[in-house]
């Protein structure tokens, strides 16, 4: 079978007509699932105000479920900073891995709240928050660019079978995002954090060196010591890639997220990689949202929703519970609709066990991914189960 391990990273989405609670057992229910199918993580995710998804406190879902499991390694994908102080951080995952040494990931992403809201303000008056304070306007905002700071805006491109489209974007209304900030207590009008300093910090934290008022190290209680992973999550090649790679620590690229610049955000993290007390060598994951099923006909139909999950969420509203195969065929979509999430589309997974197995191949060549973790939603939860089990028996093997 195929060497490289495979992972996966569950959302914890709310079934059509059913609560948070079912949700939250859901993700029990398949993290025991992919123990048994040989998966080597199970990770959760982190969003807030959304009506379909319930994995909004990671630290406390991953205690959940590393409790309700033997081997398999669970962690977050990710804890978005700086939602979470870094401190925070340390001790919640700490204190889970003292009582689950060996098998916990705290895995970190960036949540860039100022970017998401400079970019929705668009050319319009400066977004405001629901307190009044000002979001302050980017160069990107103010020249209209739309892909990263530093990437040209590429085209369509395909690399030995592997879709690299260009990044689709979808005008909607910031109101959600805005609200999200007054609760977290982001200082919109201020700069925000330095990543790599947080990132620091943590670390810190858990090698037990971050100085105390006298200079000693200060006694951070069960994080100091805690036998646990610590991951880095990127979508571009910015601050992410480079903060992981200079830290020494392994990284995951979002290619479900965005798919169009994963060899320059891999790329990124190996040319900024320098050997740690924790890796010698550059450690990647990539990321895929796949569905799997019997046949590509039954996948096919299982998928049709997705196009409309990932228009909720780019359009500000946020996941929303995922409604039927029946119900997305009969959704009349616009072409702004449409061209706001083609490239999501285009690289979604989806079909038998061969086909999906020979696209997951493709991408470990194309980017030299250490490691593969994948994403499925599905309207049904034995849907998505099932899905789960195809592709472990296809790329793993029979499990007890």
């Amino acid at each position: 079978m195929n060497a490289t391990p495979l992972s996966v990273l569950d959302l914890s989405p709310v079934p059509a007509g059913g609560t948070a609670a079912d949700a939250l057992r859901n993700t029990v229910d398949l993290a025991q699932v992919a123990e048994r199918c040989g998966y080597h993580r199970f990770w959760v995710a982190e969003h807030h105000l959304a009506s379909g998804v319930a994995s909004s406190a990671p630290g406390v879902l991953v205690a959940l479920v590393a409790a309700a499991t033997d081997r398999i390694r669970v962690g977050s994908g990710a804890v978005q900073m700086p939602n979470l102080p870094a401190l925070v951080a340390a001790e919640q995952f700490g204190t889970v891995a003292a009582l689950h040494p060996g098998r916990i990931d705290l895995g970190l992403g960036r949540f860039d709240l100022r970017k998401i809201l400079n970019k929705r303000a668009g050319g319009g008056p400066p977004a405001r928050l629901p307190s009044g304070r000002p979001v302050r306007r980017t160069r990107e905002t103010e020249t209209g660019g739309g892909a990263p700071p530093g990437i040209p805006d590429v085209g369509d491109r395909e690399v030995d079978g592997v879709s690299l489209p260009r990044p689709s974007f979808y005008a909607g209304d910031p109101a959600t995002y805005q609200l999200l900030g007054d609760l977290l207590n982001y200082r919109l009008d201020e700069p925000g954090p330095v990543y790599g300093e947080q990132l620091a910090d943590i670390l810190a934290f858990l090698e037990g060196r971050y100085p105390g008022p006298d200079g000693e190290p200060l006694p951070v209680l069960p994080a100091q010591g805690a036998d646990l992973e610590v991951w880095v999550f990127g979508t571009t090649p910015g601050e992410s890639a480079r903060a992981a790679g200079a830290a020494g620590l392994p990284f995951a690229a979002s290619y479900h997220i965005l798919p169009t610049f994963v060899l320059e955000t891999v790329a990124a993290y190996r040319e900024a990689f320098r050997p740690s007390r924790y890796l010698k060598e550059p450690h990647v994951m990539v990321s895929a949202d796949v569905v799997v099923a019997d046949d590509d006909t039954v996948a096919a139909e299982l998928a049709a929703p997705y196009g409309q999950w990932v228009l909720d969420i780019k359009a500000g509203r946020g996941a929303k519970p995922y409604v039927t195969p029946a119900e997305a065929r009969a959704r009349v979509w616009t072409e702004e609709e449409r061209a706001g999430v083609a490239d999501r589309l285009a690289t979604q997974f989806v079909g038998s066990p061969e086909t999906v197995v020979g696209k997951l191949r493709a991408l470990v060549e194309v980017t030299g991914a250490d490691e593969l973790v994948v994403t499925t939603i599905t309207t049904e939860h034995a849907d998505r189960v099932r899905s789960h089990e195809l592709l472990a028996k296809h790329w793993i093997g029979e499990k007890a």
